[in-house]
């Protein structure tokens, strides 16, 4: 399994605070939720995630079919 990937994050209070009610919708924690959101951007600007042989599958949600 690959080693997941450490990163310091600094965010507005107030953006912290939606992300995290967002997260709380989608029943997922913030750090999962952030993963899901930067997934979906690279997807829309046309750079999806191609993860190799050894990575840990990417996250799901119920409607990324």
């Amino acid at each position: 399994m690959a080693e997941r990937k450490k990163l310091l994050l600094r965010l507005d209070p107030h953006v912290y605070d939606a992300l995290a009610r967002w997260a709380a919708d989608d029943l997922r924690s913030v750090n999962a939720q952030i993963e899901y959101a930067l997934r979906q951007a690279l997807r829309a600007a046309g750079r999806p995630v191609r993860p190799s042989a050894e990575a840990e599958p990417e996250f799901r949600s119920p409607d990324d079919s």
